[in-house]
């Protein structure tokens, strides 16, 4: 099983690659907790306040 990581730029989750699908950053983290998953960045309050607007699992805190 892949460990999941977490994009230090835009805390998007992801499982596999090297490089972020919605930032394009290098830099991820294993060390987060908890996670909301978006489906309508343009409706959502979370995504707003979050500043997300593309569809997908965000990790909430960071750490590390």
């Amino acid at each position: 099983m892949t460990q999941e990581k977490a994009c230090r730029q835009c805390r998007k989750v992801i499982e596999t690659g090297d490089k972020c699908l919605v930032c394009g950053s290098a830099h991820f983290t294993t060390f987060w907790r908890g996670y909301v998953k978006i489906i309508d960045p343009e409706k959502s309050e979370i995504a707003q306040k979050m500043g997300i607007s593309t569809i997908g699992k965000y990790a909430l805190r960071l750490s590390r």
